[in-house]
């Protein structure tokens, strides 16, 4: 059920991937993300798909978890897959029934568009699959320091994120286990029209934001018990710093995307 998925978990490993700099890894994804935004057509997405094999192979954590990151986002897919098929004009004729048309463009755009979804999920899963809560908020934050002279609360946006990833997989264990005691109360999420099926999410929801408040409640006492008062002044356990293979896997990155760009302009 929801304890099978695994977005914001964090595996532990010793691969090339797992050993770099949380900022290198930042930085990589985001041109991941724009030579994903780039890409025009098969040519560019099957180069794309290979890099991110690579990369999974690397890091050495099976493919059903990534499939399973996947499911949180199954609607979604499904959704985008639909409007493009049946929204979009142009080409030849697969199939027509009263007002729904299928034509070779909308089957195109909507396969196209459904990959460029997958791989995103699955880019940015490797970043979070590989990078624990805490690095991550430090990278983010290193990054983001130029931001301090705005006066944007740099250090606290890390913080929230941080606690966001940190909580997601204590919310779905939450989750699985109030649906379990409300299973064997005789509640039914499975069956019944949509109306009802909502309806009977109600004991589900409401025990679970009442969960939910009082954690992030219980967190603030903590952290005002410990003295937390911001990022100023604070020390890191870990210092962060840039190695020779961050250096090249930022190159080699930057040549990646650079590719992606060139295939993009010759419409591949």
């Amino acid at each position: 059920m929801l304890s099978d998925v695994t977005l914001g978990q964090y595996f532990p490993g010793t691969s090339f991937i797992h050993r770099l700099d949380p900022r290198t890894k930042l930085i990589v994804t985001f041109v991941y993300i724009a030579a994903l935004f780039v890409a025009k057509w098969y040519v560019s997405y099957a180069v794309i798909l290979a890099a991110l094999l690579f990369c999974i192979n690397v890091t050495k954590i099976k493919p059903t978890a990534f499939f399973k990151g996947l499911k949180p986002v199954l609607f979604i897919i499904i959704f985008t897959a639909v409007i493009n098929l049946f929204a979009t004009r142009g080409g030849e004729v697969l199939w027509s029934w009263w007002k729904l048309t299928i034509t070779t463009t909308g089957a195109q755009l909507a396969f196209l568009m459904v990959a460029r979804i997958m791989l995103l999920i699955s880019g940015t899963l490797i970043l979070t699959y590989t990078t624990t809560p805490m690095a991550l908020t430090d990278g983010l934050e290193l990054l983001l320091n130029p931001l301090k002279k705005l006066n944007v609360p740099v250090h606290e946006f890390s913080m929230m994120m941080s606690i966001a990833l940190r909580f997601i997989p204590t919310l779905i264990e939450e989750t699985d286990k109030i649906a379990s005691a409300q299973k064997a109360r005789g509640a039914d999420f499975e069956t019944g029209s949509l109306t009802e099926r909502a309806k009977a999410l109600l004991p589900l929801l409401v025990p679970l934001f009442v969960s939910a408040f009082r954690r992030a409640d219980e967190l603030a006492i903590a952290m005002e018990a410990r003295c937390y008062h911001g990022g100023e002044g604070r020390t890191r356990m870990k210092k962060l710093s840039i190695r020779p293979a961050d250096i090249w896997t930022m190159a080699g990155s930057g040549l990646f995307l650079a590719g992606i760009i060139v295939l993009a302009g010759y419409g591949l």
